[in-house]
């Protein structure tokens, strides 16, 4: 079950180029939604704007420091998901974010490249997909029912739902409905059917809300990180809370330009 390429055993009514066809739309709903979601926002423009004032009124930062703030955000803030103070939610974020690359990948590989029972699919692709949903799902049931600020904090209901959830909810059914279907149909449970057309219509919902979710987030993520790193490294005070790895570097800055 773990070794079988489950796009591959599709019933013959579910062609290969659907999937691919599909895959495809997906694609261009995101680039769509967050090209939208850029203009709407103007996030772009903001970042821009404030990364330039940022040269302006600061020290001069040379191209090997600013490689070196390159780096940093791309290992600190993105690859080890840095911001994150709260350690649980820090690992719930990367078990969902690498979970998702995983699942991605695996996904695009087996759809585009051994679409077919008459193609052998390579062991480690439906190991990586059936790990990347997995992960998807302990990193986000474990943040909706324990780690929520809401949930945790407040008491509320786990199960109270607002559009700020559209993103996790849209992704766990992802993830759910495909292991589902995958387990039902290697055991050759009608109902696998189901399952497959479920996770389907939660994967339209999830990259076709990207306007509306915070999926478009992992996209201006790096950004913020790295305008937050440029301000601290040209003596400028930045209106975004500190480096993870710099707390007391930056407060000092801060410090020192409001008394200024």
């Amino acid at each position: 079950m773990f070794t079988s390429n489950p796009f591959a055993e599709l019933p013959a009514s579910i062609a290969p180029s659907f999937m691919q066809t599909y895959v495809l739309a997906m694609v261009i709903l995101v680039v769509v939604g967050t090209a939208y979601d850029v203009l709407h926002k103007k996030s772009a423009k903001y970042f821009r704007a404030n990364m330039k004032r940022s040269r302006a009124a600061g020290n001069k930062v040379g191209g090997a420091e600013m490689a070196s703030l390159a780096i940093r955000t791309a290992i600190v803030d993105v690859a080890a998901s840095g911001e994150f103070c709260n350690q649980k939610r820090r690992i719930a974020h990367l078990l969902g974010m690498y979970g998702f690359v995983f699942f991605a990948i695996a996904t695009a590989v087996m759809v585009f490249r051994y679409p077919t029972a008459d193609l052998v699919t390579p062991a480690i692709w439906p190991q990586l997909w059936w790990l990347g949903a997995a992960m998807i799902c302990v990193g986000g049931y474990w943040f909706w029912f324990f780690i929520r600020a809401d949930v945790a904090a407040e008491g509320s209901s786990p199960f109270r739902i607002m559009k700020a959830d559209l993103f996790i909810l849209s992704l766990l059914g992802s993830a759910t409905f495909a292991l589902g279907w995958a387990y039902l149909q290697a055991i050759g449970h009608d109902w696998s059917v189901i399952a497959f057309w479920l996770h389907v219509m939660s994967s339209t919902i999830l990259f076709g809300s990207v306007p509306w979710s915070k999926f478009a987030h992992m996209f201006f993520k790096p950004a913020a990180a790295f305008e937050k790193r440029l301000s601290v490294a040209n003596g400028t005070r930045s209106n975004l809370p500190a480096p993870a790895d710099e707390p007391e570097k930056f407060s000092k800055v801060s410090h020192s330009v409001r008394n200024y």
